[in-house]
């Protein structure tokens, strides 16, 4: 579907930056975790909203 309408915000570009300032963080803490899922596992729950969220969806059991 063709719009006119000018592109004001770029999702790709936003998410690339986002990931890009997890991985600095990530690579300034390095000695503080094992691997990078156990320092975006941190990151969660420093953030209310974030640790709030991930609290309210159901655990689904490994292997499904």
């Amino acid at each position: 579907m063709k719009t006119d309408r000018v592109k004001t915000f770029d999702c790709v570009a936003f998410k690339r930056q986002a990931q890009q300032a997890l991985w600095r963080e990530f690579e300034e803490r390095r000695r503080e975790f094992p691997s990078f899922a156990d320092f975006l596992h941190a990151k969660v729950q420093e953030d209310p909203w974030a640790r709030e969220f991930w609290a309210s969806i159901p655990e689904r059991p490994r292997g499904e």
